[in-house]
């Protein structure tokens, strides 16, 4: 009974420092963010009574960094003190800056230029949770591109809604991005792999395929079974997503979309809206990943299905992200040429 009672008295203890240590770090972040902004302030503020304010930036910012380095150690180098002008700058109004990003977050987003893009980022950031390295990778890869592009035709309206709240999900076509990308899998580019071989890469990385897949999904399993009539099949992957709360299926090719593969996937959603939903289980959602899709094909593969079926390409490795940029940029062109 005394040991029960220890362990109960050491959890409850464990628990009351860990609490106590997460308010002390966020608390110490929050502050270590508003002294950055201050003296991001104060340089901004001191630079513009100086005429020659190139001048300044280069001998004044130098200068300081020798002496706050002197007196207080790492952290105030030149390139960190022009972060922190920069970090005023940008959130001229300190109630903008928020305590649930680290310095670190805010030095990568100081480097996106579009303020739009950078606000997606940040949102999204702090919707996720990503670490700095998780953001890194995202920014690397495109996603506020790729995001833009998945839907179809992107519009000045979608680019207003991610750049204020992040990826927001309230409906099946919010999960979907195209393309996919699996840098992380390290698989060769040009040489042919089985699907099991991509199946075995993904469980292998999981948790950055995770991240790939976006906010809300749980790994349920892989090759999950589904039976008709004494004939067994297997669905490549199943995911649960907890925002949307639908089960998510998945199939893996490992050459261009075919026709089939849509009615097999079909069928699985099919098998899982009546046999392994609950009654609180929203209907569930079914990806293609393939590694190429013809528009053409797409629109009468997809089309007239009540159960909600996607079609994504993926790639194993990082996007040409000037490309993407492009796109986009032409995509809202048109747009504008149509509103006119």
């Amino acid at each position: 009974m005394n040991e029960l009672t220890d362990n109960k008295m050491i959890e409850q203890i464990k628990s009351l420092l860990e609490s106590a240590r997460q308010k002390v770090a966020a608390e110490v972040n929050s502050t270590l963010l508003m002294t950055y902004w201050q003296i991001g302030k104060i340089i901004v503020e001191d630079e513009q009574r100086h005429e020659s304010r190139a001048e300044y930036g280069k001998q004044t910012l130098k200068t300081l960094s020798k002496v706050l380095t002197d007196e207080y150690g790492k952290g105030f180098s030149r390139s960190n003190l022009q972060n922190m002008r920069q970090f005023y700058l940008v959130y001229p109004k300190c109630q903008s800056v928020t305590g649930k990003l680290s310095w670190t977050h805010y030095c990568e987003l100081l480097l996106i230029s579009d303020s739009q893009k950078r606000s997606f980022y940040e949102k999204e950031c702090m919707n996720a949770r990503w670490s700095v390295r998780e953001l890194k990778r995202q920014i690397d890869s495109s996603l506020f591109e790729r995001l833009l592009l998945s839907g179809g035709d992107a519009n000045k309206e979608k680019v207003l809604a991610l750049a204020m709240n992040g990826n927001e999900i309230a409906k099946p076509e919010d999960i979907i991005r195209d393309p996919y990308v699996f840098e992380f899998l390290g698989l060769p580019e040009n040489k042919p792999f089985f699907e099991s071989d991509l199946e075995a890469a993904l469980v292998a990385q999981i948790e950055k395929f995770l991240l790939e897949l976006g906010r809300g999904f749980m790994f349920v399993g892989t090759q999950q079974r589904v039976t008709f009539n004494n004939h067994h099949y297997y669905v490549d992957m199943v995911f649960y997503n907890k925002i949307l709360r639908s089960y998510v299926l998945i199939e893996l090719k490992n050459t261009k979309l075919m026709p089939e593969a849509v009615g097999q996937l079909n069928m699985y959603l099919n098998y899982y809206a009546n046999e392994v939903n609950d009654k609180s289980d929203n209907p569930p959602i079914g990806i293609i990943l393939c590694t190429d899709k013809g528009n053409f094909d797409v629109q009468y593969a997809l089309g007239g299905l009540s159960n909600n079926i996607f079609a994504s390409k993926y790639v194993l490795y990082m996007p040409n992200k000037e490309q993407l940029i492009a796109e986009v940029e032409r995509v809202i062109k048109n747009w504008d040429k149509k509103e006119d």
